[in-house]
């Protein structure tokens, strides 16, 4: 018996129909993009190794995608695995652009017990020599191997399994875009079987402290890029919107400009909750004497974007920032 795996559509370049085979750039234009149920007959070879069950979500632009489907879609899982039983596992397709974004988050706050793995392609479905096809496959192997059980969300691309958590994207238009910078990838989905080499240690879905079924939104959290000659006009605008917190992509290893440091400074005494972390692309930010007396806190190795989520989800259940410490060096 071969086993039972959901696959939910929420759109993207995976499921895109462009002008013709060549259209592998503005096949976006067409706004022509399939359910769930039309990629599943599209490419009918993952059947070869898995049940396939499609869910129909709704197609949202990836760069679209924010809290509210976030939420939808975390139910949604959430039902599938309770109305399928023995199901081994729960693929997603997905836009490119925010993959990244969605995984992480995710991983924070899903309550199923099942491999989940975000899959995407960087040609559409119609296009000549495109990967969907290939990394639906993959990501339907993935979420079926016993191995998989405990890795949290997974993003897979290239024949390539990356852990949520650090995983990034890297590359407009190629094929290997996607990258875990410092760290390298989970494993790989080769021909003959899925082989892992590391598992992630930070804590993740299922067992985390964060709950957002009585949530209605997350407390806007910004981020505040540095770079020569930056003004703090982003910073005052930012707070001036009401932003419970900051996150400040600085210069590596991690610090904001002299002007952009004050005007954080001076929040945070005010009650804004600011955490450091670095526009590098890799490596950690540590918290030093001025970052202390700033009281600013730091990210570690996240970079901005997830940055800016985990403090979200944590100023969704404390202010304090000895708390929030804890949860960027716990998650």
């Amino acid at each position: 018996m071969k086993p039972k795996v959901a696959f939910i559509g929420t759109g993207g370049t995976i499921s895109s129909l462009g002008s013709g085979p060549l259209d592998i750039l503005d096949y976006g234009a067409s706004e022509n993009r399939m359910q769930a149920d039309a990629i599943a007959a599209m490419f009918p070879q993952w059947a070869e190794v898995a049940e396939v069950i499609p869910v129909n979500f709704e197609n949202v632009v990836s760069h679209n995608i924010y809290f509210d489907v976030w939420k939808r879609l975390a139910l949604l899982c959430e039902r599938v695995v309770a109305e399928n039983p023995g199901l081994a596992g729960i693929v997603i397709g997905h836009g490119t652009a925010s993959m990244e974004e969605t995984a992480y988050f995710l991983n924070l706050v899903l309550k199923v017990d099942v491999p989940v793995v975000i899959v995407g392609s960087q040609r559409p479905a119609s296009s000549l020599s495109t990967d969907a096809g290939m990394n639906l496959v993959n990501a339907v192997r993935t979420a079926c191997s016993p191995a998989a059980r405990g890795m949290g969300v997974m993003l897979l691309l290239n024949d390539e399994i990356h852990a949520a958590r650090e995983v990034t994207k890297t590359s407009t238009f190629r094929l290997q875009t996607f990258r875990t910078p410092d760290f390298g990838v989970l494993g790989h989905a080769d021909g003959d079987k899925v082989v892992f080499y590391r598992a992630p240690l930070r804590r993740r879905m299922p067992d985390t402290e964060f709950d957002i079924r009585g949530l209605d939104g997350l407390p806007r959290v910004d981020i505040v890029y540095s770079y020569v000659g930056a003004d703090a006009t982003a910073a005052r605008a930012f707070i001036a919107a009401g932003a419970k917190g900051i996150v400040s992509a600085g210069f590596a290893p991690g610090s904001p400009g002299t002007e952009e440091a004050a005007v954080l400074a001076a929040a945070v005494k005010e009650g804004l909750v600011v955490v450091q972390s670095t526009r590098a692309g890799s490596g950690r930010t540590f918290r030093g004497k001025r970052a202390r007396e700033q009281g600013f806190l730091v990210a570690d190795n996240l970079n901005p974007q997830k940055a800016r989520l985990l403090l979200a989800l944590a100023l969704t259940v404390t202010n304090d920032p000895a708390d929030i410490t804890r949860i960027f060096e716990t998650y």
